[in-house]
């Protein structure tokens, strides 16, 4: 008889555990809104054996921008500010920056002498400051710095910069069977230190722009040196052939915040079949930071304009989301 009931039991918690995660407690930072609602029916549909909306396991394959989406970007990128720290720590050994731009800008503090200097400025900050080392060297020098670099207006450390409800809603996907990706602009090899602990994504499923990596010998030991050439950017249009290229699949669900993303939302939703795009809408000014279509960091400008035409769920930040982030009172 006992052997009967344990039999039962198991069968029973077996049963459970294959079922899909509806429960909206899940996503317990999110104001119950149409924007919750979408994404839990999109959710539901998806994972509803014989619905017309299901979709089978492998082929769930959910992506996230990063910057903007689910940590931070503003005042700058967080990768800006690594770059910035990078280049006063590594000044004593380049004399010439205190005369050359966009290097005299940073080490005065000029952050608009920094701006002038435009994309052609970044690129020069990011080959003098993620270049010229292995990569081994570089996970540590990002590592360290994650460990102690604070945002710039709330003191925090960057790693606390996260969106609770963007978690939230990786868990929620990740207990459905999704598979999720981050999908940024941001340098790959900067964000894989850390994406596993703050997202629950591992670094392989990070697709991030990159630098030309080369195999060298150091004595015996075999090493990837990181040259300074870029050689791939994994922005706009660049999403989505980079999702092409490192994943493989299609995406059926897709996140970002700003034009930067609409190619990647644009080609998840072009299929016939079931695809889901999100924008996160920075409206709060208060609690984070307002701005759409005039910022120079994140601009949301066209695939804010087509967004209600193409369906795509606009998530406003200070009325879908109950908290930002997990440090707030």
């Amino acid at each position: 008889m006992v052997a009967k009931i344990l039999a039962s039991l198991t069968a029973v918690l077996t049963l459970v555990a294959a079922q899909p995660v509806f429960a909206q407690d899940l996503l317990p930072s999110w104001n119950d809104t149409a924007a919750r609602s979408r994404i839990i029916d999109f959710v539901k549909a998806t994972v509803t054996e014989g619905g017309a909306g299901y979709v089978a396991r492998e082929d769930r394959i959910a992506v996230f921008d990063n910057d903007g989406t689910l940590w931070c970007e503003q005042p700058y990128y967080i990768q800006l500010g690594f770059m910035l720290d990078r280049v006063k720590t590594l000044a004593p050994q380049h004399p010439e920056w205190k005369t050359k731009e966009p290097f005299k800008s940073i080490l005065d503090d000029d952050l608009k002498g920094i701006a002038r200097g435009g994309e052609m400025g970044v690129v020069e900050l990011g080959m003098a400051t993620h270049a010229g080392m292995t990569t081994d060297e570089f996970n540590r020098i990002v590592s360290d710095w994650f460990s102690a670099a604070k945002h710039p207006k709330t003191g925090r450390l960057y790693t606390d910069m996260t969106y609770l409800p963007m978690r939230e809603l990786l868990d929620y996907l990740r207990a459905n069977d999704f598979t999720t990706y981050i999908v940024s602009g941001g340098g790959v090899e900067f964000m894989r230190p850390v994406m596993e602990k703050l997202y629950g994504i591992p670094p392989q499923q990070v697709v991030g722009s990159t630098i030309v990596t080369q195999y060298a010998l150091v004595g015996e030991v075999p090493v990837l040196k990181r040259l300074p050439k870029v050689d791939f950017v994994d922005d706009g249009p660049g999403k989505p052939a980079g999702i092409n290229k490192f994943i493989g699949r299609k995406p059926i669900f897709a996140a970002g915040n700003s034009d930067g993303d609409y190619e990647m939302l644009r080609w998840t939703t072009a299929a016939n079949g079931p695809g889901f795009a999100m924008i996160v809408h920075h409206t709060d000014g208060d609690r984070e930071y307002a701005y759409d279509r005039q910022s120079s960091i994140g601009k949301l400008d066209t695939a804010l304009d087509e967004a209600e035409r193409r369906n795509w769920l606009v998530v406003d930040m200070k009325n879908d989301w109950k908290t930002i982030f997990a440090f707030e009172p």
